[in-house]
């Protein structure tokens, strides 16, 4: 039996700007996806795009940040050493916006990002150290109820989507 979603029952997906090819990564460049699942997304008007960085009023490019501890707390600074945590929560926060607004119950995220990575980030060191843990979008997306993927299981958030819809 096949179930015919229409247009506006379909799940949106919230998706890293850089992954859809959108040159607005730390370096000025982006890290596009081909994969077909968000292909197919993108054809059938599911996607959202977002960079929370960006949204958070950070230039591209812009100096390399990672998450890092400082008496107890969670703070996003660059490599230079300026805090930029504001802009990073602030950016979540539109992120998460848009989402609610276009009613977005998915989200693939550019893993290892201080904003998107959904299973691990680097550990503040800037030496390519990744460790267990998320990033300030990711972590605020979760905590409203939106499913997070990272770009490397989007056969898996596929499944997700098929399992909402049916």
């Amino acid at each position: 039996m096949t179930h015919n979603t229409s247009v506006t029952d379909r799940a949106r997906i919230v998706v890293s700007a850089c992954l859809l090819g959108a040159p607005v990564r730390y370096n000025g460049r982006d890290k596009k996806t081909h994969h077909p699942v968000l292909q197919r997304w993108i054809e059938e008007g599911r996607v959202v795009s977002a960079c929370p960085e960006v949204l958070g009023g950070l230039g591209t490019p812009r100096p390399p940040a990672e998450i890092v501890q400082i008496g107890g707390l969670r703070r996003v600074t660059t490599n230079e050493g300026r805090d930029v945590t504001a802009a990073f929560e602030r950016g979540a926060e539109d992120t998460l916006e848009q989402a609610l607004r276009h009613g977005v119950r998915v989200a693939i995220l550019k893993e290892g990002s201080p904003s998107c990575g959904t299973s691990f980030v680097y550990d503040g060191t800037f030496t390519s150290m990744p460790v267990p843990g998320e990033g300030v979008a990711a972590a605020l997306l979760r905590s409203h109820g939106i499913r997070v993927f990272s770009e490397n299981e989007l056969d898996a958030a596929s499944a997700y989507v098929e399992a909402l819809e049916r």
